[in-house]
């Protein structure tokens, strides 16, 4: 489900004649990030703030109920200073009628078929190992703008835990992210993770599910880490970036819909026939003791 938002990070970052390398105070900043993230995500475990970020306004969920896919920028609300890099954080809601909350998990879940349900963008996709709820899986991304080729190969690890019979989450966290020089020439490579033009260096999200009133509430934050931008183009990369980013969470939602409501329901019940992988030892009370991210 962030497939969209990290190519659109990918590709407007790839500026001709720039690169970088990810460096140790780069990655702090980005773990510092992510423990807001998570703050924020243990406060709507606790209560203290809706489950669903779409709650947070009646308005706004009105729209997505209506069929919208309403969709924010948060890092603007947090002033965590990058060095050497780049944070985006967005995030989006959805509505799926007429879907229960184990169908929609049983496309999200299904990485072997992201190659179906998100193409052109995922080229290839395999699960790689499961231990318990968590879940291994690569994607191959490749997505051609003007005179950009953008193509990664990204290994990543997740996690999903039931709050209750209705309501899931789950949290996604590359492991492995390679650029690929020159995809598809005969001197195709990959670069080494943490090396190239510094385009997306990490990526983490945050999915949410809820069933209620006739289908299923999908929520996904989709944070990324790449290079700044330089500062002679910020004045014209910035707002593309803005926009491109909005619309890659945007259409990794509805690709995500749309591969649920075309499901078959003879396929998506042989799928969800299977029990639901359970939570981690120690199930639901002590989930909530602590918000835990995949690591």
């Amino acid at each position: 489900m962030i497939q969209r938002f990290s190519l659109a990070i990918f590709l407007i970052g790839s500026v001709p004649g720039f690169a970088a390398d990810l460096s140790p105070d780069t990655v702090a900043a980005w773990q510092q990030y992510l423990r807001i993230v998570d703050g924020r995500m243990q406060s709507r475990l606790d209560g203290v703030q809706p489950f669903l970020w779409v709650d947070e306004d009646p308005a706004r969920a009105q729209r997505v109920r209506r069929g919208e896919i309403v969709v924010s920028d948060l890092r603007r609300k947090v002033a965590t200073a990058v060095p050497h890099g780049q944070i985006h954080d967005w995030i989006g809601g959805a509505f799926i009628p007429g879907a229960s909350v184990a169908e929609v998990l049983a496309v999200v879940r299904d990485y072997d078929h992201y190659k179906e349900f998100f193409k052109p963008t995922v080229v290839d996709s395999r699960s790689i190992g499961q231990a318990g709820p968590r879940q291994h899986f690569e994607m191959l991304w490749l997505q051609k703008v003007l005179f950009v080729t953008a193509a990664i190969d990204a290994e990543y690890q997740s996690t999903y835990f039931p709050v209750d019979d209705k309501r899931w989450y789950s949290t996604s966290s590359s492991t492995r992210i390679q650029e690929i020089e020159n995809y598809g020439e005969a001197d195709e490579r990959k670069l080494p993770p943490g090396s190239g033009c510094g385009c997306l260096w990490k990526v983490h999200s945050i999915a949410r599910f809820q069933e209620r009133d006739g289908g299923v509430y999908v929520e996904i934050e989709a944070v990324g880490l790449s290079r700044d931008i330089p500062a002679s183009l910020r004045w014209m990369v910035a707002p593309v970036v803005s926009r491109v980013s909005r619309n890659g969470v945007i259409n990794s939602l509805r690709e995500t819909r749309d591969a649920v409501c075309s499901m078959s329901q003879t396929s998506v019940k042989s799928q969800t026939a299977q029990p639901l992988a359970p939570v981690e030892p120690g199930g639901p009370e002590m989930m909530r003791q602590g918000f835990r991210r995949a690591q």
